[in-house]
Order: C-alpha cells, then structure tokens, then sequence
C-alpha cells in the first residue's frame, strides 16, 4: 500500500508535460506541478487508488506527494482553468460580434451544471458572466445568496439591474470558483476577502477586483472591473464644458497647490484625478499616487496601495512619498484630519497634489476643510480649485419620449411653462433601462484673490455659495437644468443627481 505523508500548499500552479496527455491524468485525478524547481507528481487521499495505478503506468518516475483536500481542489481547479480557457478562446472566435451569451439561457441547456462529476460548466458560465458583463458596459457584478436561491445582478450606468436567478448549490459552486481564480482561501467562508485577478476577454486584458463577504445565507460576492489605463479618458473626453476644461487644465499647469475633486460615491472621482494624471504625465515628472484600492494600473507612475494592517495608511504613505522627491502626488482619498494637515503641506511645499473629498458642492469643501482643523489661512494659500462633480444617465436617443407628466410640475424646478422635457421608455438598444451611457456635469470653483479675501472673514458654505453665485458661479444644479432642457437626460434623473440642490 502507498503511504505519502499529506503535503499543504494552495499556490501550485498546474504544469504540463508534453509527451502526457493532461486531459488523461486530469481524469485519472494525477496532477504536476513544480514544487522547489521539481517536476512532481500529486494525488490526494480521495482518489488515491485511481490515481496510484495511473501513476505506474508511466514510462519516467516522478516524485510523488499527497497534497490535502483543498490544496487538491485549487490545482485541480487551475488544470479545468486550461481547458476552459482554450474552449473560450475558440468560442469568442465563433461569437459574432451582435451575439450574446446569455446567463438564463446557458442554465437551461447546461443541465449538467450540477449532476456533472467536474467543475467545467461552472466555470464556462463565470467565463459568460465576465463576457456579456464587458458586451454591456457594465462596472460591478454581484451575485448574492438567499435562503433558497441566488441572483447575479450587473451595475450598469451606476445602476443595478438583475440578471440571472440561480440555485443556492449553483451560488455556491460559482463563489468558490471565483475565489480559485482570485487566490483567495476557498475553505474561508466565515470572514471577508479581498483578491484581485485578471481575465483575456476578446484580446483585452481585464482587471477585476473581488470583495467577499459572509452574510447570514452564505457569502455574497462584488467584482468591480477596472479599467486599464489606456482606457482612462483625457480631460477633453470627461464630458465637461469647453469651459471647464480650459479652467482646469490652467490649474493643472501650476507647479504646486492642491486640487481637489468632491462628489458622492460613484460620481467618477477617481476617473477624474487620473485624467488628471494623464494630463501632467511628462518623462521628467516623478508622479506618486496613495490609492486604497489601485484602480487604474499605469505603467509610468508609482502606485501605493494603502494597507491598514501592516500600518500603511494615507498619512504614513505620505509622509514617506515626501522623501521619493515627487513633482505630482496623488492621493486617492482625504479621510482624516492627519491626512488633510499632510496633503496641504505638501501642496505648500512646491508639489502638485491631487485628492478627493465627500461632499456634495465645490463651496461645501472648503467648510469641511475648516472642519478638519484646517486655519483658513492654510486653505486660501495651497488651494488651487475645488471640481464638485456627478455622473448623469443620458437618455436613449432611439426611445426617449415626451414626459406630459413632468412637465407639469417642472415650474418647481424654474423651467418655463412652454419647455419640452422627456422621459427614460426603453428598447432594444438601451437593453430596456431608457439610458445610454453616463455624462459628467460639474461644478469648478477656482480660488481667486476675491475668495482668498472672503476666507480670512469665514468658512461658511453658505455665505461661500452665495458669493460665487453672483459672480456667475455654473452650479451643479444648473448644469442639470442645460441638460434637461437640451433633451439628454430625464428630470427624473436631473432630480436624483442634485437638481433642487442649489
């Protein structure tokens, strides 16, 4: 009889030889993989007799070790991986640019999804998942579980919309390959994870990042996928007026001070801060940014992931980044008192800082300043500008129609009697939301020697507010107001996003 003493390690990667079949000793349960630059033969206690008698049918010995159960899975998971990858491959080749996968329809026809003796169908249908979530634009997946069964849902244009129903055991199967793919622990299933991977969909490389959380049913998932940063938008893309632009891309041309971008969350903050990144970007800048996560991966900046547990948070990073000689800092989020003393001082000392606050108005940000502990004084002389921002659903142009019933009310809003407003139908087109895609509409309040001298009286949002509102400040509110009357988005949404606000 074999006895092999059990071997633990969830990192092995699979390993083909050549002249072996691998599908072969797929199912004969016998894997390679290298341990310590060995080429070694692995079998578990579960299919120990069947893999064994496989194993004396080769013509080259190789060492021989008994992984655990779970490391068993993990590789056996990575040599599915192989196979699958090659089927999706050769089925994205097939796909018709106007095709569709859709998630209902493969559970109706993949009937072995759960009687089969493999993993194989679960992960086609993850593969699926990511290949129609990427077809329709879509920026988080959540799959989430009930007492009796689970749904996929997709955020798209900032929305969630449902997607798929699915079995609880199927939920099951489908986390615990989302976590093989993310190398996380998938015997963990009491406390949060957080993992990172990366899929070839279509020839693009996708970054996703994965958040797993146990709730009272079992644990649910969020996947955000990120874009690479030749994806990322230059300022001119970003949506924003003429105008605007020209404004910040003067702020952008100062060599220090700080500029903040303000909005609530998924307003596009952070889209915003690394086309600003893109802007300044030159070979003789050393650019830095403190992120918590790194969204954008950019291969011609340093990038700081914020780490709490071993100690590395906004401050420390920052106080360290000081001594890299920077030019341009960015950082991600201003949450604290300790980061905003740092940000500011850094921004006084001759470098370009980039960072975000949450508040809803440009004039609210520098209260909120205040609030920190801030002195005016500091306030006035690193602040450069303040963008408050938010991001609008721009309505369907093949299904939009007149909204009769807004249109009565819309004088509570200051629209004229007369003005033509319209409303979110749905179609084909727009996949039946009544939207087509996301604008940016902002509001830029630049420090000028008017507000330098309003700071060294008050702090007040209110008083800042009404300030720069007579000297023809273009609010949030009323840029909402344009694209209504404009016919590119509902009131409905105009309501939602700050119009009544002002």
């Amino acid at each position: 009889m074999l006895i092999l003493e059990q071997f633990h390690d969830l990192g092995l990667e699979a390993y083909e030889i050549k002249e072996l079949d691998t599908e072969l000793l797929r199912k004969n349960y016998l894997l390679f993989s290298k341990i310590e630059g060995e080429v070694t033969a692995l079998l578990s206690e579960r299919y120990l007799v069947q893999a064994s008698n496989f194993y004396t049918k080769l013509e080259k010995i190789y060492p021989l070790k008994m992984l655990d159960e779970d490391s068993f899975d993990q590789l056996y998971n990575r040599f599915l991986e192989l196979k699958t990858d090659r089927t999706m491959e050769v089925m994205q080749e097939n796909t018709q640019e106007d095709e569709d996968i859709s998630l209902t329809d493969f559970l109706r026809v993949s009937t072995d999804i759960l009687t089969s003796e493999e993993s194989a169908p679960i992960i086609k249908f993850v593969n699926a998942l990511f290949y129609q979530a990427v077809k329709k634009r879509v920026s988080d997946i959540h799959i989430e579980v009930g007492e009796y069964k689970g749904d996929v849902r997709f955020r798209i244009d900032g929305m969630l919309s449902k997607n798929a129903e699915l079995d609880k055991k199927i939920v099951n199967l489908i986390i615990s390959r989302i976590k093989v793919i993310s190398n996380l622990d998938i015997s963990e299933k009491r406390i949060p994870q957080d993992g990172r991977t990366q899929i070839n969909i279509s020839g693009k490389t996708l970054d996703i990042r994965v958040s797993i959380l146990p709730t009272f049913y079992g644990e649910r998932v969020v996947m955000r996928l990120l874009m690479q940063s030749s994806q990322i938008p230059k300022i001119d893309e970003l949506g924003f007026s003429i105008e605007m632009i020209d404004e910040v891309k003067k702020l952008l041309c100062l060599s220090h001070g700080i500029i903040l971008v303000t909005g609530p969350t998924g307003s596009g903050k952070t889209t915003s801060l690394h086309s600003f990144l893109r802007e300044v970007e030159a070979p003789e800048k050393n650019l830095i940014t403190v992120e918590d996560p790194v969204e954008y991966k950019s291969d011609n900046i340093s990038q700081i992931q914020v780490n709490e547990k071993v100690g590395l948070t906004f401050a420390s990073a920052l106080r360290s980044i000081l001594r890299q000689d920077p030019d341009v800092i960015m950082i991600g989020e201003i949450r604290d008192e300790e980061t905003a003393n740092i940000a500011i001082r850094s921004a006084l000392t001759g470098h370009l800082v980039f960072s975000t606050l949450h508040t809803n108005s440009a004039p609210a940000t520098i209260s909120r300043l205040a609030d920190m502990g801030i002195e005016p004084f500091l306030i006035s002389s690193s602040l450069l500008g303040v963008l408050a921002q938010r991001l609008v659903r721009v309505l369907c142009d093949k299904c939009k129609e007149e909204d009769l019933l807004a249109e009565n009310f819309a004088q509570n809003y200051n629209f004229s009697r007369d003005t033509l407003i319209y409303k979110a139908k749905g179609c084909r087109e727009c996949g039946y939301s009544g939207y087509s895609g996301r604008q940016l509409v902002g509001e830029l309040l630049v420090i000028t020697d008017e507000v330098k001298d309003l700071l060294k009286t008050t702090t007040d949002e209110h008083t800042i507010k009404k300030t720069f509102k007579n000297n023809g400040l273009k609010t949030i509110a009323s840029e909402l107001k344009k694209m209504v009357i404009a016919g590119g988005t509902s009131l409905d949404e105009a309501i939602r996003t700050g119009l009544g606000h002002d």
